[in-house]
């Protein structure tokens, strides 16, 4: 990505974020304001800074340091996770970005091999995600990546899977955090990073 150029300042990240953003109300049922982001994947700029943003927090976790040692210049982690589906498109940016593979948690029925699941529920209903038995391997250093952060119910199934499966959960790397529903605190003690707080 480009520097801005010289003399102009750069946005700050959450405000381009939040001027792209569109509201969606009573979606995708009466009572839930849904945090419309394709805006902002659409512009190549904004993306770019976001796939930048959401590589970040490892690097500010000391536990992620620490398994990483000394060289700053290596990622923190050694794969990316990304929960259906938004966290697809964004893991997999992030993924390529730092030169490692991205996994995927998906919704329940989607994958054809052996599988681990975890049931959880959100701000709008339940489900259940799904993991390949495989995908993680024991002391695998892992980024977790979705677009939003709410109640924390999609993430804490994410995180209990790759946990399950023996790897150590880095960060936790959103684009929107929707502080009123108390997500965070629902992922405690992983580090939570979110390029927005709303």
């Amino acid at each position: 990505m480009s520097a801005p150029a010289e003399g102009t300042v750069q946005q700050p990240l959450d405000e381009l974020i939040a001027s792209l953003t569109v509201d969606v109300p009573d979606h995708p049922e009466p009572g839930v304001l849904f945090r419309d982001l394709t805006p902002v994947f659409a512009d190549g700029r904004a993306f770019a800074r976001v796939v930048e943003g959401l590589s970040a927090p490892a690097d500010s976790d000391p536990r992620a340091a620490a398994l990483a040692g000394a060289d700053r210049a290596t990622p923190t982690f050694d794969v990316v996770v990304g929960v259906e589906a938004r966290g697809f498109l964004l893991a997999a940016a992030v993924a390529l970005s730092a030169g490692v593979g991205v996994v995927l948690v998906r919704k329940a029925g989607k994958l054809p091999r052996e599988r681990i699941s975890a049931d959880y529920v959100l701000e709008y209903g339940t489900a259940t995600l799904e993991l390949h038995s495989d995908a993680i391997r024991p002391g695998q250093r892992v980024l977790v990546v979705d677009d939003v952060l709410a109640t924390g119910g999609t993430l804490a199934a994410a995180v209990a899977l790759v946990e399950q499966l023996g790897g150590v959960v880095t960060a936790v790397s959103v684009v929107v955090e929707l502080a009123a529903l108390g997500g965070r605190e629902r992922m405690a003690p992983h580090t939570v990073h979110a390029l927005w707080t709303t």
